[in-house]
């Protein structure tokens, strides 16, 4: 690909809530979104963390470094997206956290990131759903808009 390639959507269903306590963040946004026929969309979520699990893409390497956070957090910035993977929506997202001294880290989203509170602005896409699927250049599962 040697230039940007768009789809066009339309606005869907605008859904803001409250996150499940306790629970993994990216589950409870697929399980969700799985029950409510959301196949393409865009989110944030502003709350707090029990843990979280980051991670930083190693782009020679082609493998996601991750490391878990067993602290009590602020999520300063939380954003993401909804698209298929074979026919199941996944949950690809960035976060921001802060603790109690406003140390901040950040970095791509894994699951287990422990709820302590959440609410999602959940903002779905109408038209041909995104899918991902694997580039050879970047290893990476990203959206297939040539189809």
């Amino acid at each position: 690909m040697d230039e940007l390639i768009c789809s066009e959507f339309k606005l869907g269903r605008r859904l803001l809530g409250r996150l499940p306590h306790g629970k993994d963040l990216i589950t409870s946004i697929e399980d969700f979104c799985t029950a409510s026929d959301i196949q393409t969309a865009t989110f944030s979520v502003i709350g707090a963390v029990s843990s979280a699990t980051i991670g930083v893409y190693d782009q020679k390497q082609h493998v996601y470094v991750t490391f878990t956070e067993n602290a009590a957090m602020e999520i300063v910035n939380c954003i993401g997206n909804v698209s298929l993977k074979d026919k199941t929506p996944v949950i690809q997202s960035h976060i921001v956290l802060a603790d109690e001294h406003g140390k901040i880290i950040g970095g791509h989203l894994f699951s287990e990131t422990i709820l302590f509170a959440g609410e999602i602005d959940l903002q779905e896409m109408t038209g041909k759903p995104l899918e991902r699927v694997y580039d050879d250049k970047t290893g990476l599962t990203l959206w297939n808009l040539e189809s």
